[in-house]
This record gives structure tokens, sequence and C-alpha cells, in this order.
């Protein structure tokens, strides 16, 4: 009881300096009607957040290449709702700050932006939804930081419990020891791919946004050595947006991570050994609060798992897994390609939580 007395003191001091220090809004306003932009305090550094509504903490966490803006279609309707929705571009995107060293995007540092909104906000746990790297970071703070998280839902990104050995090794051996192209792969070396990326920010995203059924040029690059190039030229270029994507939406995401770069999404990568290591004591650990998953059935991330089998899988570290969905007709970008649908599974699985 101490203690929670203890941290709302000391979450509303922060909200004040917050409120003080932080309130000042960027000079381009939200693109989306009802959400508002603040600067935050946490963990050291300043994250933007895009903000809505009252209520029960609602954070939304994005992915690689993503933003805020990745949870335009979510944020209105989870408010609506009743929720107090805040949805930071993560540490390295957007107008949040982004720290030099490499280490400083490993999941230790991810979980405590996270746990440190929620002291920003004034709250003692919030619901965490996290698509793709935000899921990485939402599985994490849930086993790292329990007391904070009250639910949560993970969206492209299952978890089976911590491996037997360090990410990139499999993938190594997967890719002639490393000598064949793999995205995870090539974000490994060090200043390489943010070259590429922020040489032709529009070149990467509309390739990576396109989806399974998006007509195409060719690729330039077929070789499958690392050696004969870098990613954009292995993925055709669309000859077209996809139904899903608007053209000004694509323009609002090239427009940050023009300004941003690429570098401080690809130390996420950078990080997938040393997260292993340095959390030995998650071999075995479960969550307990209520999770959820989410992803289209066309999302390579879950190389065309079925429901059974992802609820078998999280059921490894999930005790209270109320519901694994997969949307068809739908990719990696679940909550851009299907918002009616993704909105309608987190309003489900937040109504459910209200049950007694």
């Amino acid at each position: 009881m101490f203690r929670s007395i203890t941290r709302r003191l000391f979450a509303g001091a922060i909200v004040v300096a917050a409120l003080g220090a932080c309130a000042t809004a960027p000079e381009t306003p939200s693109p989306v009607p009802g959400v508002h932009f603040r600067m935050v305090e946490t963990n050291g550094i300043k994250l933007r957040v895009a903000e809505a509504g009252q209520g029960p903490l609602v954070i939304l966490i994005h992915g690689w290449p993503e933003s805020w803006y990745s949870w335009r279609h979510q944020i209105p309707v989870i408010a609506a709702a009743g929720y107090h929705v805040i949805a930071p571009d993560m540490r390295g995107y957007g107008k949040s700050d982004k720290p030099a060293a490499v280490e400083d995007y490993d999941i230790h540092h991810t979980t405590a932006d996270i746990t440190g909104l929620i002291d920003a906000m004034g709250a003692e746990k919030a619901i965490l939804i996290g698509h793709d790297w935000g899921a990485i970071v939402t599985w994490n703070t849930a086993l790292l930081h329990p007391d904070r998280v009250s639910a949560m839902i993970a969206m492209s990104v299952p978890n089976g419990g911590r491996g037997t050995a360090a990410p990139t090794a499999g993938m190594k051996a997967a890719n002639a020891n490393g000598e064949n192209f793999y995205y995870i792969l090539y974000h490994q070396e060090p200043g390489v791919a943010e070259k590429e990326y922020d040489s032709d920010p529009r070149g990467l995203l509309s390739r990576l946004y396109a989806s399974t059924d998006t007509p195409r040029d060719p690729p330039t690059v077929t070789d499958p050595k690392r050696s004969a190039g870098g990613w954009i030229p292995r993925l055709g270029k669309p000859k077209q947006l996809p139904g899903w994507l608007k053209q000004e939406d694509l323009d609002y995401l090239v427009g940050e991570f023009s300004e941003a770069g690429f570098r401080g999404g690809v130390n996420y990568y950078r990080n997938m050994d040393r997260n292993w290591e340095t959390t030995p004591q998650l071999t075995g650990a479960k969550i307990k609060v209520p999770v959820g998953f989410l992803a289209g059935v066309d999302d390579i991330v879950i190389r065309g798992a079925k429901e059974p089998a992802l609820q078998a899988q999280m059921a490894r570290v999930a005790d209270d897994l109320r519901g694994v969905k997969l949307i068809p007709g739908a990719g990696h970008w679940i909550q851009q390609e299907k918002p009616e649908e993704t909105n309608a599974f987190v309003l489900a699985f937040l109504k459910g939580l209200k049950q007694p």
C-alpha cells in the first residue's frame, strides 16, 4: 500500500513537471482529428506522444518502420470507448529523442520508456497494445515489469518463450552462414542499412507497405548473396498503392522518416542478441495478465501458422491467453490494412477485461 501511494505521488509530480516543461506542442498539428501531441519526459529522454480520451490508460506501441501514425485508425475509436490513449513515437523515431549509442535501444531501455510513460501519465498500470517491434516491447514489458501492465495485446509477433540461443545464430545458419541476404542480418552491419534507407525513404516505405497482391516491377537485384546489394533493389517497385494506404498517409510517413532517419529503428535489431544475453531470468517466465493476439493470415512473420498452433505456442508464456485471431486478406500491417476488424478485436478484448 505504501509503495502504491508513493508511486502515485511521484507520478503526480512527474505529470506536473511534464506539463510545465514539455507541454509545448510541436509546430505541426496532428493530422488526425481529436488527437493532440505533447512531449513527455520518460526514462531520461523525451518522447512525442499522440493522445486522446480519458479513462484507463492504453498505450499503443508501434514497430518498424512505423510511427504513432500507424495507429491513426485506433486512437479515436479506443478513446471514444472510454480510455486515455497514448501512442508514442518510440525512441529513435519521429519527433522523439534519438540516443546515439546502439545499446540505448535494447529491451531494458525500451521497456523502461513504457513504464516511464505510465508514471508520466499518473497511472499505476496500463493496457499495452503493440505491433511488430512494438509487440516485442509489449511482451517484454509484461515480463520484466509485471506490476505495471494490467493486460496486453500483441499484433503480428507471437512469443513462445526465451530461446536456447542468441537469435542471429539461427538466422545465419539458415542463410548460408550469413552469406545470403536476410534483412535482419543486414541490419546488424554498423551504419550500412540506415545509409541505404535514408537515401530513399519513399522507395523503402512504398515497397514494404505494399500488400502481397500489389502489382510490382521485377526486382533489380535477384542474386541471393549479400554482396550483390542492399534491400531496396531486392523489393520490386509497386505499380500502385494498396487499397488500405492513401497517398497522404504514405506522404506523412515518408516525411517523418525523411526528418528522423532510420538509424534509431534499425538499432532495435542490433540489440536482438544483447536482449537475449541480458535476460536469462526470462527462461520459463510466464505472463499472468490477460493476453490477446492478432495478425493477418498472410503476415510473413507467422509463416503460415494457424490459430491452434499459435495458441499452443503462446500458452507457454501466457497463463491467461484470451484470444488468438487471424484476419483473412491481411498481411503484416494489420491495424492499417484491416482497421475495422482490428478495432472490433481490441474493443471486445477491452470489454472482456471489465467482466467480473
